[in-house]
């Protein structure tokens, strides 16, 4: 099974502090920098899970975008990844502690992100069985014909396909009746509740979950430590309870979360095994610095 992910690799700047940030003074912290990006971070988590993954996406010609590309190289990762001349790779600060992080962006060369490189790659992925496309692309008017060309390109080919809807406060900015109809017809969509409520208001997960099944197969509602939801269109709800683990970082959990659910639904999981597998691979994440697995 090789799963392709489209979407954002970036520099991570990760500041992890205990208790609040004083604001016009001092705070301590740990600084660290690394490879960052939804879209990477779940090309990463996958290859972990034992997935064969490619990562389409787009750095700058620069040194931040050469380490990018090594690094996800050396956690097994394929990449087809197009280094633009001249521009510079994004990069994200990651304001981290245990249970929250809050992200200051520059996409940089991710809004270079081009429909006719995504749509080759598609085409061109050998043993490819889905494609799983992180939701910034979409959200942002640059990227946004790459993202459309991914899930047009796998439909073509007859690849299921997931998107991560990624960030709510772009998504509002776009809006969720755009969003919805760019992402209409998807094997599978994954959110979290703030996002859930930007796109079909407020409700319990579960009623999310049911309006959002009219655009998507499958809807699966990210709830952090208290687990997921997951809907089918036929009414069919599961849930699971995230088990308890000491959190050190939650960067990049949602992604380690999406990489398990999917290693195990594209092959042939339901939605327990599925969610169990999201869960147990979240849990993991949240116990490591930074947005990716140890190498």
């Amino acid at each position: 099974m090789t799963v392709l992910v489209v979407g954002d690799l970036v520099t991570d700047v990760l500041v992890t502090h205990a208790g609040n940030i004083a604001v016009g003074s001092d705070t301590s912290a740990r600084i660290t920098v690394g490879g960052g990006g939804q879209a990477a971070n779940t090309a990463a988590w996958l290859a972990r899970a034992g997935s064969g993954v490619t990562l389409v996406a787009a750095v700058g010609g620069d040194h931040a975008g050469r380490e990018r590309i090594a690094e996800l190289i050396a956690l097994g990762v394929r990449c087809t990844v197009r280094a633009h001349p001249g521009a510079v790779t994004g990069s994200v600060v990651v304001l981290s502690s245990a249970h929250e992080r809050t992200m200051i962006t520059d996409r940089g060369a991710a809004l270079l992100l081009s429909p006719a490189d995504v749509a080759a790659a598609v085409k061109a992925a050998p043993g490819a069985t889905h494609l799983h496309l992180s939701g910034y692309p979409l959200l942002h008017a640059g990227s946004r014909a790459a993202g459309v060309a991914a899930l047009t390109a796998a439909a073509e080919r007859g690849l299921t396909t997931s998107v991560d809807v990624a960030s709510a406060d772009p998504l509002r900015r776009l809006g969720a009746e755009a969003f919805l109809d760019l992402v209409r017809g998807t094997d599978v969509l994954l959110c979290n509740s703030d996002e859930a409520e930007v796109l079909v208001g407020a409700g319990s997960p579960r009623q999310q979950a049911a309006h959002l099944t009219a655009y998507a197969g499958n809807v699966v509602i990210k709830l952090g430590p208290d687990g997921a939801v997951w809907g089918t269109p036929d009414g069919t709800m599961r849930s699971i309870a995230a088990a308890p683990v000491p959190a050190l970082d939650p960067t990049g959990a949602g992604d380690a979360f999406a990489a398990g659910l999917l290693t195990a639904w594209c092959s042939g999981a339901g939605p327990d095994a599925a969610l169990t597998a999201g869960t147990e691979l979240g849990a993991l994440a949240v116990q490591t610095l930074g947005g990716r697995p140890a190498s």
